[in-house]
């Protein structure tokens, strides 16, 4: 294929691109959103909702680590493998319809987390196959449609009276086996895709022998340190808010907004990318983000529209330099692993998340919980230092 597309083509892939990566990671927080009616049927505790994330972020774990390990996406066609991960999802999802306890509905989410793993990293490896230039902002709108599906739940949650699970189930199960068979059709190996011809053992070592490619990794660290965490307490935190100053802020609708609100800052960051480079985008929203951690205690004190205001800039600039880093991942990686390094960091950062949630817990325990976000801001502190360098020198 020539390395030479014009726009049109060049768009037309990205929107394919975006539309099933959003289809095909609708599969991650679906389980979350029928918590409500499969605790009633099986009669869980509240704790089901941390196991049936924890299983989805396992299974996640896991098959990234394999598909680095195996150089999947480096050996394959992308295409192809995310064609064969999203119909897979989507069945597991779908057998969820006829789980007969909640340990079988667990393994079924470990097993839909595998399959993410050649799904959201691998999306991105085709990304980087088009978009030699430019790939900032092609996965800025690719991470922002991750983002957006991420809020669904919340969506419907809120929607929930005129919704029941089989519902979710099955819409979901329909959109992520489309996204699949849309790359298929429409969306061949990219230009600037170079194969893989062995697995490579030692890939690993390999890419963290690069100094820019370390520094890149480790700011993306910081940042996952923050993001889930966040991202899985927002309700607990409007919540909080309302029953110490006696608001009625809706608590599912908010947090739906105020994590959507992350996918369009990622496309802006994308854009803004094209101007002051990948590097110093993600900085300045890890910058931000990081203060929102530091001051997010006095937050509480604000009047709703202030708080409210305030949880919109954390939602947006706490995923907004997710894009950048990724970008950064595929520029610093030897190009003939460019997507088992997107892997390999996908899968560290995933398994930094299962750190940082369960270190919540533990501040929620020991703190006040107007204090519990604080500790986080050694995320983002780490995370800017890794990479300052990288960020303000030529």
């Amino acid at each position: 294929m020539s390395k030479t597309l014009n726009s049109a083509k060049r768009s037309l892939v990205l929107i394919i691109i975006v539309t099933a990566q959003f289809c095909g990671t609708s599969l991650w927080f679906a389980g979350n959103a029928i918590l409500p009616y499969i605790q009633a049927q099986f009669n869980l505790q509240q704790t089901a909702l941390g196991n049936l994330t924890s299983a989805v972020q396992l299974g996640f774990i896991t098959g990234t680590l394999l598909f680095a390990i195996l150089a999947i996406s480096d050996r394959f066609s992308p295409s192809k493998v995310f064609f064969a991960c999203s119909l897979l999802g989507a069945t597991f999802n779908l057998t969820m319809l006829f789980a007969e306890g909640f340990s079988t509905m667990l393994l079924l989410r470990v097993l839909t987390g595998f399959c993410l793993a050649g799904i959201y990293p691998v999306g991105m490896k085709i990304s980087s196959d088009y978009f030699e230039k430019g790939l900032g902002r092609a996965l800025g709108y690719l991470v922002g449609a991750l983002v957006i599906g991420t809020s669904i739940p919340h969506l419907i949650n809120f929607l929930a009276d005129s919704l029941n699970w089989q519902t979710v189930i099955i819409s979901t199960s329909a959109l992520a086996a489309m996204g699949g068979v849309s790359v298929l059709l429409f969306v061949a190996d990219g230009p600037f895709r170079k194969t893989g011809t062995s697995i490579k053992l030692g890939a690993f070592f390999k890419v963290f022998q690069s100094r820019p490619f370390r520094q890149t990794a480790f700011g993306y660290f910081g940042h996952m340190w923050e993001l889930y965490t966040l991202w899985v307490f927002f309700p607990v935190v409007i919540q909080f808010y309302n029953s110490v100053n006696h608001a009625e802020i809706q608590t599912s609708l908010w947090s739906f907004i105020c994590i959507a609100a992350g996918g369009i800052a990622c496309v802006v960051g994308g854009l803004f990318s094209e101007r002051i480079g990948s590097a110093k985008t993600a900085f300045v929203a890890l910058f931000v983000s990081g203060i929102c951690c530091l001051v997010s205690f006095y937050s509480f004190e604000f009047s709703p529209v202030g708080f409210i205001a305030f949880m919109l800039i954390w939602g947006m600039t706490v995923v907004a330099d997710s894009p950048q880093f990724s970008t950064l991942v595929a520029q610093k990686a030897p190009v003939e692993i460019t997507g088992t390094a997107l892997t390999i960091v996908n899968s560290i950062g995933f398994a930094i998340t299962i750190v940082s949630l369960q270190a919540m817990n533990y501040f929620i325990a020991e703190l006040d919980f107007r204090w519990v976000f604080v500790p986080f801001a050694i995320g983002p502190i780490v995370g800017l230092l890794s990479f300052f360098r990288l960020a303000f020198t030529r």
